[in-house]
């Protein structure tokens, strides 16, 4: 049993996703059976909850030791998770500020692998400035339909997103409201209908590979806003397979120390 204080209006659900990982993860078992609690109340589906309210999760002790990450890298600046697909960012940003560290960036809740969260005021801001000047390399694995022209690309597209329905549309051309991304990918290894890619980015966009790979034709598999429902639904997919896999620093400050240091993620296409 795990009991928590709502502190801002939102939904049980928004919440839960935004607070507690474990249940996050039990959340639809635990709505079925009445497990979780607002101000003692049964709740049966999602609801609105208010700043003030106690949310109480009965979860099993097997939910509550379901691990929302592996530990990859930590120092006295530094916070490096390996993150399961179906936790949340804002999730593993709660439960880890018990340990003092400060978020960075996000990876989607269905994407797997490597997120970097600061131990202290400084470092977050040195990081923040890193990761917005492009001075992390980030890496990516992912499975993807196999329609790729060729076996490796720089694909430059211009994306709007449409803040209602919190997908992003792609387009060839620039155009006032749409920001330049770039996206390379290189084919490890093809499957029939599918292939094994390694995908760098060079800019960072919200759902960059998803939505740049779905517009050239080869979406991500199992991903439920921009893929293939078809090959979904044959591979019985839900949640993309879509890995952050490595992350290479080129630091100028007192952090500088990680620089040559290469930070892989535990995950592969075979995890899922």
């Amino acid at each position: 049993m795990k009991k928590f204080t709502v502190n801002e209006n939102s939904t049980l659900k928004d919440f839960t996703d935004a607070t507690y990982p474990q249940g996050s993860f039990a959340y639809n078992a635990l709505i079925k059976k009445g497990d979780i609690r607002v101000n003692g109340v049964k709740q049966r589906a999602n609801c609105a909850v208010s700043a003030g309210d106690e949310v109480v999760y009965y979860t099993t002790p097997a939910q509550e030791a379901k691990p929302s990450h592996t530990l990859v890298y930590e120092d006295e600046n530094v916070y490096i998770a390996d993150k399961l697909s179906g936790v949340s960012s804002e999730a593993l940003f709660c439960e880890l500020k018990e340990k003092g560290c400060l978020p960075v960036h996000r990876l989607d809740r269905n994407t797997c692998g490597l997120i970097v969260l600061a131990k202290s005021e400084a470092a977050q801001t040195e990081l923040l400035t890193a990761f917005k000047e492009r001075a992390v390399e980030k890496v990516y694995l992912c499975l993807a339909k196999n329609a790729f022209k060729a076996e490796s690309g720089v694909l430059t597209a211009y994306a709007s997103k449409n803040a209602d329905s919190g997908t992003v549309r792609v387009y060839d051309k620039p155009a006032e409201g749409r920001v330049k991304m770039v996206t390379e990918y290189e084919l490890q290894k093809t499957y029939g209908d599918y292939a094994f890619v390694k995908v760098t980015l060079h800019t960072g966009k919200t759902h960059q590979i998803r939505a740049h790979l779905a517009h050239i034709g080869c979406p991500v598999l199992g991903d439920t806003k921009y893929g293939d429902f078809t090959l979904n639904k044959k591979y019985g997919l839900t949640r993309q397979v879509l890995i952050a896999h490595r992350l290479l620093f080129n630091l100028n400050g007192d952090l500088s120390y990680l620089n040559g240091k290469i930070f892989t993620s535990g995950f592969s296409a075979e995890s899922f």
